[in-house]
């Protein structure tokens, strides 16, 4: 396994991230493909095994069931200090007034209900997950700055937003002397270039770490067969099947790649946003043990620049999801 420093710190993480949305109570949320604890436990331990040290959940995952595997696993196999925890906080976890979004109250809240189900005193990397427009952007970054000083949270990080909104929020927090974003998980892949027109030039100036969600498409860049979460994931067919067309050029080019190399298709896919300047790490959604070994190949396969632009060129743009 590779590691890098996230953004502008100190922090060590694994160049994979392991993305946690697919573990939790199937009966809970809008997901009915993800894994209960027992069919997660051997996933996590074997990230471990390959050296990911850094995973990513939320809150709203499966109404918390996702936190709870996550925490409960990560102390049966781990020691604290070697795993690097991000979770996030601004989707609705019950009903009535206060129970979303980035007021002081809600983030004060959630922060403790987070800390209870993942099983410790601290997350590495705590994140708003979407731009709560109802409450003053002053208001949220405040907040998440006691967040830090209260050593709840070790870094603060966004999720999805227009690159507008994270300057104002960059700038909110340097005029007050409030703790800063250092990392950006955003929507980016092979059929879904939109960041690169802004948002992903702005990390690059600020020095903000890039955690890129969604790598693989919902499947679409690497699927060599059918699965459950392709035939149910509603939210993946919302973002992707519009363009399903124009996006079927890009796959083929990916599956000509893959073989010329000789690997499968998820190898490049990963393989060209590890070659993006300001990622830091992909976020891979394994439900399997194979898409973690897959994950792990990616990193040793080195595009060139033309094999890069012969990946790119049938690009068309999309229209912008993932935002709200």
């Amino acid at each position: 396994m590779d590691y890098t420093k996230l953004g502008n710190t100190g922090l060590d993480v694994s160049r994979i991230c392991l993305g946690c949305m697919g573990f939790g109570d199937a009966e809970k949320g809008h997901h009915r493909w993800v894994l209960d604890e027992e069919r997660a436990r051997p996933i996590i331990k074997k990230a471990l095994e390959l050296g990911i040290n850094f995973f990513d959940t939320a809150n709203v995952y499966a109404e918390g069931t996702s936190e709870e595997i996550v925490g409960k696993v990560l102390k049966d196999y781990a020691s604290r200090d070697e795993v690097v925890i991000a979770t996030k906080v601004h989707g609705r976890m019950r009903p009535g007034p206060n129970c979303a979004g980035l007021s002081r109250k809600a983030i004060m809240s959630e922060i403790d209900k987070s800390l209870k189900r993942l099983r410790t005193d601290y997350v590495d990397l705590y994140q708003i997950h979407r731009w709560d427009y109802n409450t003053p952007i002053e208001e949220t970054m405040e907040a998440l700055h006691d967040v830090v000083k209260a050593g709840k949270a070790r870094y603060i990080g966004a999720s999805a937003m227009w690159a507008w909104q994270f300057q104002k929020a960059l700038h909110v927090a340097e005029k007050n002397g409030w703790t800063r974003f250092v990392s950006m998980q955003n929507h980016l892949n092979l059929i879904y270039r939109e960041e690169e027109r802004e948002m992903l030039p702005l990390c690059k100036e600020e020095k903000i770490g890039v955690i890129p969600y969604s790598p693989l498409a919902g499947g679409r860049l690497a699927r060599e067969a059918t699965t459950p979460r392709a035939e149910t994931d509603e939210i993946a067919k919302q973002k992707y099947d519009a363009t399903a067309d124009a996006d079927q050029l890009v796959v083929n080019r990916v599956a000509s790649l893959a073989d010329q190399y000789g690997v499968r298709r998820v190898h490049i896919a990963l393989a060209w946003l590890l070659h993006k300047e300001s990622v830091t790490a992909p976020i891979v959604g394994a439900t399997k043990i194979s898409h973690l070994e897959d994950a792990n190949a990616a990193l040793s396969i080195q595009l060139t620049p033309k094999e890069i632009a012969f990946l790119e060129e049938p690009y068309v743009p999309h229209r912008i999801v993932g935002h709200f």
